[in-house]
């Protein structure tokens, strides 16, 4: 299942070593609240376990085997589905988190593309579906159901169109029978893709107000506050207020490459999944899409390869572990949009030069990244200290251990990069009015320009 585009775009994201600092508490958002489960039998965790001396392996860890991923159901295997559900819900009961699974068997998946498969017919489909519901348990889960099945529909004629819709309903009120607690979000595409208009017109048909909502950004790369926009606007064409919006920002982190949805390069994995989004549509925001498992370019769709793994990893913005919190202050929504330009303080005073960057921002929050350079003869750990000017307020950061006490900054190096030299490191924060550049850098005590 890796988006196909009718007027738009698809691509990978990830995240890069570090040590993460969250500052502030869980803020709950839409109708879910809670942890993600991370599947200790994932593809990632996998390959880390029969390649622990891997020179990719510390970075894969830290970024994408650390985080909680959905479980795909793509193998048409129906005398198993309903014990494999079973026991993969009862795992995630058992550690108190929260299941995120994902079936994916509607027949004619992907229009016979990479991912192609499915149920032979719809009758088996039902009959797989009922038992896919059978196994999820009484507590709180989230599916992401039959990803492309509405976004993409070019290869089907209107009684195909009308079969798959009919289909699709019945299975959400099969697991709804099932487990009233189950939360079932249908396929809504992503924000370069169908108009909110027609996504509103097919989630309609398929029987979404029977549902919690839709998903948007399944494996695909487009920036969180497009999704979060389209989002808003698809919920207006349906008049729900009932419906919410789920987001895959699981390759994200460094948006799309132009149209290219198959593997694309230099993509970044995203924040960490939460349900803490502080987007009253957005009940969660998710890692649905594994990183490092390939689109159907880079090798055959679900495989995972290393390279792709450790490049998203690389490239990543955020999490390296699922968030400890306190609690205080609340995290920031999304990764975002329009970088600004890199900042530099004035003028010079000793012997080191900090360079600080607005990666990204939206109406309420922004990502940055601050690179620190010392002259010879270099330090060994490092702390450097600076003060917001507006009521700036980080809420994680990666590569370095942060803190904040009003709106004075100190970051700590997190062992790996406490030789400087050259070192950098980014945070998520949230802003309101002006999100004005900090100043007053000092790295060991030593101003810097």
């Amino acid at each position: 299942m890796f988006k196909r585009i009718a007027a738009a775009s698809l691509a990978l994201a990830a995240t890069g070593l570090a040590s993460l600092l969250l500052i502030g508490g869980p803020a709950e958002a839409g109708t879910l609240s809670g942890s993600f489960y991370a599947d200790p039998n994932s593809k990632v965790k996998q390959w880390l376990a029969a390649n622990p001396n891997d020179s990719r392996a510390a970075l894969i860890a830290a970024r994408i085997g650390s985080q909680p991923q959905g479980k795909w159901f793509a193998y048409y295997s129906p005398s198993t589905v309903q014990a494999d559900v079973s026991a993969y819900v009862s795992a995630a009961n058992a550690a108190g988190k929260i299941p995120l699974l994902i079936p994916y068997m509607v027949p004619n998946r992907d229009c016979g593309g990479a991912s192609a498969g499915g149920a032979p017919t719809y009758t088996a489909y039902r009959t797989w579906a009922q038992s896919f519901a059978n196994g999820l348990g009484s507590q709180t889960v989230v599916v992401m159901l039959e990803p492309d099945s509405l976004a993409l529909q070019t290869c089907l004629s209107a009684s195909e169109k009308a079969e798959r819709n009919s289909a699709l309903s019945f299975a959400i009120s099969a697991m709804k029978s099932r487990n009233p607690n189950a939360k079932v979000y249908l396929d809504a595409g992503h924000s370069a893709w169908n108009s909110a208009g027609e996504t509103a017109s097919r989630l309609s048909a398929a029987g979404v107000s029977n549902s919690a909502g839709f998903y948007t950004n399944l494996s695909n790369f487009r920036w969180t506050a497009d999704e979060i926009n389209f989002g808003r606007n698809v919920l207006n064409a349906l008049g729900n207020s009932a419906l919410h919006q789920v987001i895959d920002v699981s390759r994200n982190g460094r948006g799309p490459l132009g149209s290219e949805w198959c593997d694309p390069s230099g993509r970044g994995t995203g924040v960490a999944a939460t349900t803490a989004t502080n987007e009253s549509t957005v009940d969660a925001f998710v890692w649905a899409k594994p990183p490092g498992e390939a689109d159907g370019c880079a090798a055959a769709a679900g495989t995972f390869v290393p390279d792709l793994a450790y490049q998203l990893a690389l490239n990543g913005i955020g999490p390296t572990s699922s968030p400890t919190t306190s609690p205080t202050s609340s995290p920031s929504p999304s990764a975002s949009v329009s970088p600004s330009p890199s900042v530099t303080p004035s003028n010079p005073v000793g012997a080191c030069t900090v360079s600080y960057r607005i990666d990204s921002q939206w109406h309420n929050g922004f990502t940055a990244t601050v690179t620190l350079t010392k002259s010879a003869p270099a330090v060994t750990g490092w702390t450097l200290t600076f003060g917001f000017t507006g009521n700036q307020q980080i809420t994680n950061a990666w590569n370095a251990q942060v803190t904040q006490s009003g709106t004075q900054v100190t970051a700590r190096d997190v062992g790996w990069n406490g030789t400087v030299g050259t070192a950098s490191f980014g945070f998520q924060a949230t802003y309101a009015g002006t999100n004005a550049v900090p100043g007053g850098f000092r790295l060991n005590g030593i101003a810097c320009s």
